[in-house]
């Protein structure tokens, strides 16, 4: 009896010492190839503060660059992967322009039923990405944002006298919020064609829902260790996916799309590239979710 438990035992040993091996045996990676950088901790990589919820990964790779301000690159690893972060100008421009055809791909993984949201400029594979962005960038030639600065300033002057207002009444204003209820202004008139009037509505929904799309909650940090595992994340990974965000976002642009061919209205943005692809589904082989979640993914991370 007590050899076979002892057999158990050294089994258990045995399984659990081969786990941490195949858990661990690339922490060496950046050492072995002499990239200086933090040491890893087991399952998170250097990203325990990420997944702790104290810093976003904007923070992350801040502190990382400051951290190594001696060093052209700093190895890193993001939970298991290993990855590489530039410092150097010289190796950033070789990455994005010389060698771009080699780099192209993104980071993460679009999951298109698990995570609709996740089909944007940002996140697409090269093969999606390309037409994509041949479609958008026309939209941000010189000529065409001149076109838009009018609606800019309109939003300006209604941020102004809202400005007038709180400082009439001697109130208290939280510049971050105040901030972001402009630029949410601004998203819907650029973007959309809409005036969200986010200044004077406490409760707006395009406010709401854009709170929602980078918020962190343990949801959240669940979906990211989900993605580790893609072949069950794209079966269940619904099930975690916010579902009144992506419909929010899918109605908003049916509905301008509905309205402005009823009324015959073209006013050169987003919405008129979208209606142009809706009514020529095959050109260059991107479709009209792409360019939807495009917008929302443009607009919502210049305001964060």
């Amino acid at each position: 009896m007590a050899a076979g438990m002892l057999e158990i035992f050294g089994a258990c040993v045995v399984i659990l010492y081969l786990l941490y091996y195949y858990l661990t045996c690339d922490f060496d990676y950046w050492t072995s190839r002499g990239v200086n950088g933090p040491k890893p901790v087991l399952f998170f990589g250097n990203t325990v503060d990420f997944f702790m919820g104290k810093k976003c990964m904007g923070e992350f790779y801040k502190d990382i660059y400051n951290r190594y301000s001696n060093e052209a690159m700093v190895g890193v690893f993001l939970r298991g992967k290993p990855a590489l972060v530039l410092r150097d100008p010289e190796y950033i421009k070789q990455v994005l322009i010389k060698d771009f055809t080699t780099f192209a791909d993104r980071l993460g993984t679009v999951f298109e039923k698990a995570e609709p949201m996740s089909m944007h400029l940002f996140r697409l594979d090269a093969v999606r990405w390309r037409p994509l962005r041949t479609r958008l960038s026309p939209i941000f030639t010189s000529g065409k944002l001149k076109d838009m600065f009018h609606l800019l300033l309109n939003c300006s002057d209604h941020f102004e006298k809202y400005l007038d207002q709180i400082v009439s009444k001697d109130g208290i204003v939280e510049c971050r919020d105040l901030t972001s209820k402009f630029t949410t202004d601004v998203i819907g008139s650029c973007a959309f064609g809409l005036e969200i009037n986010a200044l004077k509505e406490e409760n707006n929904q395009f406010q709401k829902m854009g709170r929602k799309i980078f918020r962190s909650t343990s949801k959240t940090v669940i979906r990211i260790l989900l993605r580790e595992v893609p072949w069950l994340y794209k079966h269940f990974g619904y099930l975690l996916d916010d579902h009144d965000v992506t419909k929010f976002m899918t109605d908003v642009t049916r509905d301008t799309i509905q309205y402005r061919k009823q009324n015959n209205i073209s006013r050169h943005d987003f919405i008129d590239t979208l209606i142009d692809l809706k009514d020529n589904p095959d050109k260059l082989g991107v479709n009209s979710k792409n360019i939807t979640f495009s917008i929302f993914a443009f607009s919502y991370r210049s305001r964060r």
